[in-house]
Formats: C-alpha cells, structure tokens, sequence
C-alpha cells in the first residue's frame, strides 16, 4: 500500500472516530424520556486491570430496554436487549441469553453494574447501592461517575453523555 493511500486510511479512521453514531434505537413513545446517548468507561482496579471504554445509547428502564455500544467507527459491537421475561446479548454472531440482566451486564463489561440504581443516576436521583458512591454533581453538564469500593476489586464507571440526549 502506498503512502498516500496509507495516509487517507488512517485519516478516515481518526475522522470516524470523531463522529458520533446516527441513533439506531428508535424512539418508543412509553420510554422516550428515557433516552441516553454518550461514552461510556469502566475501570476495574483488580490484577489485570480491566478497562472498558465505548460510546452507547439506552432507553428504557430497569425492567425493559436496550442498550447498544458501539466502537470508535459507529459500528454495533453488543445489543443488549431485556424485559421482566430475560436478557439477550448479541456480540456478532454471538448471541447469549439469560434470566439475569446483571449477568450479561458483568458478561459484556466485567464488572457488575447496578442496573436499577444507574437509571435512577442518569435521572438525578441519587440513590444508595451498598458498596457504591456516585458523584452527579456534574449531572447538569452531562457527566456522571460512580465507584465501587466494595466487594473488590474497585473499579469506577464514568459517563460522559452527548448534549440534548438527557
């Protein structure tokens, strides 16, 4: 491959990573003021020190919705998809399903994550979640942070959500 053809490759792939996805979840009028786009990134502080970084979109509730991640390109890399019935995760061609939410959350991210309590934070209600602290003093902007501190490994989930997506 020659240089210029190199060089217009590369800049397509940094300019892909600039741009935001077109939204892929379509608006579901009982769940419309549950819509969130962003980043999203969770450290794991444990030996292997996992990290987990991507932009998303959410709608729903604890009960029933979907959460779509995607990499730096826009593509789809996991639809996760529940209602009071289960969940379903679809990697690719990989499709894993499950009565828990909680486990395919922990499945795709590594960590545990308390799904109840993040719409409650993406909401401004800060609710308690033992072994967790969240921080939505800068909710107002957009930008969210949650620890965990106990059970280990710690690890922090940090949001930063796209303006008017709130």
């Amino acid at each position: 491959m020659n240089r210029s053809c190199f060089a217009l490759l590369l800049c397509a792939a940094m300019l892909g990573g600039c741009a935001q996805p077109v939204r892929q979840l379509q608006p579901d009028t009982a769940l419309s003021s549950n819509y969130w786009s962003g980043r999203m990134g969770l450290q794991v502080q444990d030996s292997q020190q996992q990290s987990f970084s991507a932009s998303f979109e959410l709608q729903g509730r604890p009960e029933q919705g979907t959460l779509l991640v995607f990499n730096p390109l826009g593509s789809i890399i996991a639809r996760l998809q529940w209602t009071p019935a289960g969940a379903t995760l679809q990697q690719g061609e990989r499709i894993t399903e499950s009565e828990s939410l909680p486990e395919l959350i922990k499945l795709m991210t590594g960590s545990d994550i308390p799904v109840a309590a993040l719409f409650d934070w993406l909401q401004g209600k800060n609710t308690a979640v033992s072994g967790w602290k969240a921080d939505l003093s800068n909710l107002a902007e957009g930008r969210l942070r949650a620890d965990r501190f106990n059970p280990p490994p710690e690890a922090s989930l940090r949001i930063v959500l796209d303006q008017g997506a709130h």
